[in-house]
C-alpha cells in the first residue's frame, strides 16, 4: 500500500500489494532497478531542445496535471519494484532534466527515502537523458562522469558511469545507457546503436584492464536484443555457464521462460531493457548475483489488454499522439546484489 498526494490536497491510497509481494520474494541486500519511463517531460518549453510537443500547446497537449499524474505513477512503479523496502539504486532513461527528477524524488512519496540524484543534460536533440537515483545510506558515489557517443551524425544520450561503495565496503562500477532508438518500423539506426555499443565496450575494457576483478553492472534500454550485432558482436554478452571469466560480460536473465519481454511492438514482445554484469559477480566475491537473477517487473497494474492481438501489453502513457493515461511503454527490470559476509 502507498499513499500519494494529489493537487488540491486530496489523498488517495494506491493498492499494489500484488506487485509488492512479487518484488519482495527473496529480496537481496541491494536492489538495482532500471526503468525507461517513456518521455518524462515537464510541460515547459526549452529553447535548446526539441521538446515543444510536450507542452500544453504542443501536439501531445502535455499539461501540468498530466505531468503530476505521470510522476505519481512512476513513484508507484518504483515503490512496488522495491518490495517492502525501497530500491537502493534506480537507473532511469527518457527523463528530460533535473527538474523532473527533483520532483520525483522530492515531491512524491519517494521523498521519505531521501534519494540523491546523479544527472547531467545530454546532447540528445529531444533533451532526454539517463540518470541514477540512490540511497546514500547504502551507496556512496566516489566518482561519476558522462561519456558521449562518438561517430554519430545526430547526437544521442551520453553513457553514465558511476563508481561507488556499497554499504561502505565494496566497490561497484555502474554503467547506465540508452542506445539510439529504432525508427521506421524498428529497422533503422543500427549503425548508431553499434557506435553506442562500441563506446560502452571501450569503457568496459578500460575498467577490466585497470581494476582487479571489477564488479561491473551495465544496464539500459539498448534498443537491441541479445542476438543483435551491438550486443552479440560488440559488447560480446555471454550467457553464464560452467566457465566464468572475470573479463567477460554476462547476461543476467534466464535463457528461456519468464515474462516474454519489456515492450511490445506490432504484436511482438521485445527484450530491449537489459542488466549485464562482469564475471566477478558470478564467482567467489563479496558481492554476487544469482544466475538468471534479472526480473522483469510486471504486476497487473502495469499491463492492459492488447486491442490489436490476443494477449496483454504495457499500459503506456500515449498511444501514438493520443493520451492514454498509463505508465510507460516499457516494463522495469531489476536485479538483487547480495553480499557475502
Amino acid at each position: 500500500m502507498f499513499y500519494c498526494m494529489l493537487p488540491g490536497g486530496m489523498i488517495f491510497l494506491l493498492l499494489f500489494v500484488q506487485g509488492t509481494l512479487m518484488a519482495q520474494e527473496e529480496r537481496g541486500d541491494l536492489r538495482f532497478v532500471f526503468y525507461n519511463v517513456e518521455n518524462l517531460f515537464d510541460p515547459f518549453s526549452d529553447s535548446l531542445t526539441l521538446d515543444d510537443e510536450f507542452t500544453p500547446g504542443g501536439s501531445r497537449n502535455w499539461t501540468w496535471a498530466r505531468f503530476l499524474e505521470k510522476e505519481q505513477k512512476i513513484c508507484k512503479v518504483l515503490a512496488s519494484a522495491g518490495g517492502w523496502d525501497p530500491p537502493e539504486l534506480i537507473g532511469l532513461c527518457e527523463v528530460e532534466n533535473r527538474f523532473v527528477l527533483n520532483w520525483l524524488a522530492g515531491e512524491t512519496p519517494l521523498l521519505k527515502y531521501n534519494y540523491s540524484i546523479i544527472h547531467r543534460d545530454s546532447p540528445d536533440e529531444r533533451g532526454i537523458d539517463v540518470a541514477l537515483l540512490y540511497l546514500p545510506s547504502k551507496f556512496c558515489p566516489l566518482e561519476w562522469k558522462y561519456i558521449p557517443v562518438a561517430g554519430l551524425t545526430d547526437p544521442t544520450r551520453d553513457v553514465l558511469y558511476v563508481r561507488g561503495l556499497v554499504m561502505d565496503r565494496d566497490t561497484l562500477h555502474l554503467v547506465i545507457c540508452h542506445f539510439p532508438s529504432r525508427w521506421e518500423g524498428y529497422l533503422e539506426s543500427l549503425p548508431e546503436r553499434t557506435e553506442a555499443a562500441r563506446t560502452v565496450r571501450q569503457l568496459l575494457d578500460s575498467l577490466l584492464h585497470a581494476c582487479n576483478r571489477p564488479r561491473i553492472l551495465l544496464a539500459g534500454d539498448m534498443n537491441d536484443e541479445l542476438s543483435d550485432p551491438g550486443l552479440e558482436s560488440v559488447l560480446r554478452v555471454r550467457m553464464p555457464g560452467k566457465s566464468i571469466r572475470d573479463s567477460c560480460i554476462y547476461h543476467t536473465g534466464p535463457a528461456q521462460g519468464g515474462f516474454p519481454g519489456t515492450l511490445k511492438y506490432h504484436g511482438r514482445w521485445y527484450e530491449f531493457d537489459h542488466i549485464f554484469v562482469s564475471g566477478s559477480f558470478y564467482k567467489d566475491s563479496s558481492l554476487f548475483v544469482l544466475p538468471g537473477g534479472k526480473t522483469i517487473h510486471a504486476p497487473s497494474f502495469l499491463l492492459e489488454k492488447d486491442p490489436a492481438v490476443p494477449g496483454i501489453r504495457p499500459f503506456r502513457t500515449y498511444n501514438g499522439y493520443k493520451y492514454h493515461g498509463g505508465f510507460s511503454d516499457h516494463l522495469p527490470v531489476y536485479i538483487d546484489i547480495r553480499r557475502r559476509e
